[in-house]
């Protein structure tokens, strides 16, 4: 029998990280785990209790709440996704608005929302075979992992994915608003205290920006395949 590995896929918004880990996942049979949807929960369950207003977030009723939150995955069967609960409601498609987008960043700042959620990951992991990705997946949550892997895009390229993204789903939204979004998040997740966005030393960097999903995925499963192979 196989051993079975943990891959901790972290980088940049709109780089491609979770179309591509959530294909490896299926390709080696693993558990997929998007932290990115995790956070994003929080965030939307923070604006719809109007816990952020003016886009001020009032962190001591956050955290005050925090014990009313509880994240679930459930899958479609429509797509065969796993997707995103919050108190058992699928709210994948509200957590993937530009204003959920726009005020994500802070709340990861949290470090009392990173503990709960970071403890959830290491639990949903820790029987291996699973492939994570986020923000400190290999330097926080599972820095031990066999394979870790940084993926990173020019911000321009990042912007205009999202943008196609959002256009695609029927949202109205700009294309500055958009590129503006990316930049700002870079900034806040690279420069808070509370493990911030970084490479870690023994990640293989993945440069997307001239890379279609194909070339990402092909990439990630031969550094895979290779290391399974040790």
């Amino acid at each position: 029998m196989q051993r079975k590995i943990t891959i901790a896929i972290d980088g940049h918004s709109s780089t491609g990280k979770s179309t591509a880990a959530k294909q490896l996942a299926q390709e080696l049979g693993y558990l997929y785990v998007d932290t990115g949807a995790m956070y994003r929960a929080v965030s939307f369950f923070a604006l719809r209790e109007s816990l952020i207003n003016n886009g001020i977030l009032d962190t001591t009723k956050l955290e005050d709440r925090l014990k009313d939150i509880t994240i679930t995955f459930e899958r479609n069967p429509e797509n065969g996704n796993n997707e995103v609960c919050l108190n058992g409601k699928n709210i994948e498609k509200e957590i993937r608005t530009l204003k959920v987008s726009n005020v994500v960043s802070k709340i990861a700042e949290v470090s009392t929302v990173r503990s709960k959620l970071v403890e959830q990951q290491q639990k949903m992991g820790a029987e291996k075979g699973v492939v994570m990705d986020g923000r400190d997946i290999g330097t926080v949550v599972f820095p031990n992992a066999e394979l870790k892997v940084f993926m990173t895009a020019a911000a321009d390229e990042r912007a205009k994915r999202r943008y196609d993204e959002l256009k695609k789903r029927g949202d109205k939204v700009e294309y500055d608003d958009v590129l503006k979004n990316v930049i700002e998040r870079d900034h806040i997740d690279s420069n808070r205290e509370d493990s911030p966005l970084v490479q870690a030393e023994d990640a293989l960097l993945l440069d997307t920006s001239h890379m279609d999903r194909d070339e990402q995925f092909d990439t990630l499963l031969h550094w895979a395949k290779e290391e399974l192979s040790k």
